[in-house]
Formats: structure tokens, sequence, C-alpha cells
């Protein structure tokens, strides 16, 4: 069964909206909100609990209660043009609804589109950028009954989730490296690890050796940091995550110090809490089996705290085990769109293979 079929939401109507793209505002709102467009009835019944459950579920690896975006719901007869022109929309909608909101929302299908809704019952979403504003994402969700719908939702649930959180972060690439970016420092990390990453202005090279790479930025609200290491890959073991730990506590333990003049200030990895474990998962990161790694750290003697997202993937190349992390200090601040950032500076790693011929 495909995730997504979706080439049949009518065109004459949403051409109306995208025939001039240059002319579409710019839309409005904070990283990380989604508005829900949908009848009230549904809000308040299975179908708004299990999707506002699945956007709103506790985002993992970080000290405080925090939901993975913010949800808002929007009556469909309070759907205004402001409202239209929000970064995120999501409207959900099942044709055994006959409520006024419900059949206010289905009025934006043809009849055509409506028939094919009807014919497949694999057919449940389409995504369409840039519908109302530009670097906008609108996600409709459909079904025949109420109860389809959310089995939909529920099977495939983490693929909407993702969806969104991966049209943040390309948000979010586009804002950090519209402006400068830190020159010189990509330069000495393709020299000494033959691998790039783009460097955001504001953040600093702190140290570099052939096996550590460290990157930060401290401003007066958070402390933002990378790093970057690598090892000789010998074993699929290494990635798992026992493994992957000891190897995080041991390059912590040397390199990363609270206070550089105290060696007792050194970053170890959380793993006495019960309730907030270390999760690990299988992902593809750039292409690239990967291991993903989301916790907290603290300092060895206790004083400071917050959490982390790493990344353990292969050289292939090189031959080399590379783990590259972000981690921040910031316990005054919610930290959802700052792990967010560091993920996206993240992902703009490269090895070997991927990167460009240097310039002569």
């Amino acid at each position: 069964m495909k995730y997504a079929s979706f080439l049949f939401v009518s065109i004459l109507l949403f051409s109306a909206s995208c025939s001039d793209k240059k002319s579409l505002p710019q839309a409005t709102g904070r990283p990380g909100d989604i508005f829900l467009i949908m009848d009230s009835l549904q809000w308040k019944g299975p179908l708004g609990k299990v999707i506002d459950s699945l956007f709103s579920a506790e985002m993992q690896g970080i000290p405080r209660k925090e939901s993975i975006f913010h949800m808002r719901w929007i009556d469909p007869r309070k759907l205004n043009y402001v409202l239209k022109q929000r970064r995120n929309l999501i409207y959900a909608v099942t044709l055994d609804q006959r409520s006024v909101g419900a059949s206010q929302i289905k009025r934006t299908f043809t009849a055509e589109s409506l028939q094919k809704i009807k014919a497949d019952s694999n057919l449940f979403s389409q995504n369409i950028q840039d519908l109302f504003a530009k670097n906008q994402e609108v996600l409709f969700l459909f079904g025949n009954t109420e109860h389809d719908l959310v089995k939909k939702i529920r099977t495939y649930g983490a693929k909407l989730v993702n969806h969104f959180d991966t049209r943040e972060r390309e948000r979010l690439t586009e804002a950090l490296f519209k402006s400068k970016q830190s020159k010189g420092i990509p330069d000495i990390l393709r020299k000494k690890f033959n691998s790039e990453i783009k460097v955001p202005f504001g953040y600093q090279l702190v140290a570099n050796d052939s096996n550590f790479f460290w990157l930060r930025q401290i401003n007066p609200y958070t402390d933002k940091d990378i790093f970057i290491t690598r090892k000789k890959y010998t074993s699929p073991d290494q990635f798992k995550p026992d493994s992957l730990i000891a190897w995080r506590n041991e390059i912590c333990r040397y390199n990363i110090f609270e206070d550089p003049e105290r060696f007792e200030t050194y970053l170890v990895t959380e793993t006495s809490i019960p309730y907030k474990p270390v999760l690990t998962k299988e992902i593809t990161f750039n292409g690239k089996f990967a291991m993903e790694m989301r916790g907290l750290w603290r300092t060895n003697n206790l004083t400071m705290g917050g959490p982390f997202v790493s990344y353990a993937f292969v050289d292939e190349p090189l031959g080399m085990l590379y783990y590259v992390e972000g981690f921040t200090f910031s316990p005054s601040k919610d930290q959802r769109e700052i792990i967010r950032e560091l993920e996206t500076i993240i992902y703009t790693f490269k090895t070997s293979s991927e990167l460009a011929p240097a310039k002569q």
C-alpha cells in the first residue's frame, strides 16, 4: 500500500491560489506550530484525539515536557485570510460527517475528487506546498468514514509527523544559511577529516585534532554545541547502543569540560533516570544507514546538564565510523527548537564520497 497517491485534489480550485506564487504573501507563524482545521464534532471525537495525540506527543530526549508540535484547532467557519497564511495547516474531514464545518471543508474538493475518495479507500492524504502563502505546508487528511481515517492515521502517523519535521528542518536550513556562514571552519574539517559541514555565522571552532572537532555558540541565554569524532569501522557491533554510549563517554571524558581547569567537570551520558532513557533507532541519514541517539547529558559533578541528539554512520570509502552530536545547555529556555537547529546543522554533514571537488 502506498503512503501517498495524491494527484486528484481540485486543480481548478488550487490553481487559482497557486497560479502566481510571486504574489503570495510569506507564510506566518512560529516554528513548530500547526493549525488543524476540522469540524468541532470530529475535533472532540476519535479523529481529533488521534491527530492531536500524534502531533502533540512529547518530544523525546529533552529534560522538560515539550510537544513535538504545538497544535491549535480552528473551526472551519472561522477560517479567515490571516489564518490561511500560517506556515503549517492540516485539513481533516470524512465523507460520513455531514455537519456544517465538515461540509465547508468538503467544498474544497471537486465532485471527481470526492468520487475517487469513495472508490479508493487507500487514498487518505494530500500534501501541497505554497497553497495560500510562500513557504507553506498544507496537508489534507480524508476518508470515507471516521473509522477508516483514524485507522490510516494510526498506521502512517510516524510518516505524517516526519513530513512536517522535515519541512521545518528545510525552512530552518534556509534561514540558518541565508546570511553569512563561518569562514575557514569547513576548510579545516575538510583538510583533517576529509568531510564537510555547514557552519552558521556565530559558531566558533573550540577544538580540533585528528579525531575530534568541536563547534560552539554561546550567548547569554544558550550554549549550543556540535562535535564530530571518528574511528576505524570494524564491526556492526559498534552501532549497538551500549557501544555508542561508551564511545561518547570516552570522547567527552577527555575533551569536553564545564571548566577546563577542573578535570572532574567532564560530560557523561545520563543513564540513571528510568523515565528519561537514552533512545536509539535506525534511520537513513543523507542516504546512509545510521543510528540516531537521543538523551540527556550531565557533568560528572552534577552542576550542569541538558539534551543531546547524535548520529553514527560509516564513511565506507575511508572505512571510518563517524559520530556527530549536537547538545545544548539552556536551562531557562524551551529546547525543542534548539535541538531542531542542531539537527539541521548536523544534516549538512557530508562524508568523503559526497564532497564536491576542491576548488583550485
